[in-house]
């Protein structure tokens, strides 16, 4: 008996028939193949209901019935002996089913493997000047912004990549994160149209005050300050 004869069949027929086939039939079908298996291939061998049950997970024993038919009839279980009653076991023999003889499935993926090829094909080839100028090359900035800040892209004037590397040459990158965070908090955003313009308009606001710009030196304010701190830290030492 060839399991991979018996897998290939099934899935034929699955995808000749999709209207049929269900995925209790799938979880049933495979689990015999399982069970057949262990046994050592035997050609014919019990199939008791209880286990079926536990191993596919199927609560109800009239849904287990009927998909068990079901695969009897599509000829992929012969029954040898019937089970008498749930708590028994179903004497079968699996069979190599023969009823999906157009080979739809095939058919389809060799349709599909050719598309793949003409599309792998394609990126292969040179692109000419049009496409090359049709091309957009997004900053991980503004990719940043399209997966987090969902108000901030509904903002009239997206950031170019050029906006993009002017505020990280201007400003750290946590400074510009938390700036757009508050941006799309604030509930009136919606009344500025430029991403850019409002982000570095805010930048300039809060963090040219003395705060560390994105060349990691302190601001003019701030050496100031810090100059102020040491001489007072040198007159109480001093003292």
């Amino acid at each position: 008996m060839n399991i991979f004869e018996l897998n290939r069949t099934f899935w034929d027929f699955a995808f000749s028939n999709p209207e049929k086939i269900k995925p209790n039939h799938c979880a049933i079908y495979y689990f015999a193949l399982e069970h057949c298996n262990r046994l050592g291939w035997k050609e014919k061998f019990g199939f008791p209901t209880s286990m079926v049950l536990e191993a596919t997970g199927i609560k109800s024993y009239s849904v287990y019935k009927k998909t068990f038919d079901d695969l009897v009839s599509f000829g992929f279980f012969i029954v040898i002996e019937y089970s008498k009653n749930q708590y028994s076991s179903n004497i079968i023999a699996l069979k190599e089913n023969n009823k999906a003889l157009d080979k739809a499935l095939d058919k389809a993926l060799i349709k599909h493997k050719t598309k793949q090829r003409e599309s792998i094909d394609s990126i292969d080839k040179p692109l000419n000047k049009e496409q090359e100028n049709n091309l957009t090359i997004l900053h991980p900035l503004q990719i940043y912004i399209n997966d987090n800040f969902i108000f901030v892209t509904k903002m009239k004037v997206q950031m170019t990549y050029e906006n993009c590397e002017e505020l990280i040459r201007q400003y750290p990158k946590s400074n510009i994160v938390d700036t757009l965070q508050a941006m799309e908090n604030w509930k009136d955003l919606q009344k500025n149209t430029t991403v850019y313009l409002t982000a570095l308009k805010w930048l300039k606001r809060d963090y040219n005050k003395g705060k560390t710009i994105s060349n990691g030196q302190p601001s003019k304010m701030e050496s100031m300050v810090n100059s102020a701190k040491e001489a007072l830290n040198m007159l109480y030492d001093e003292n």
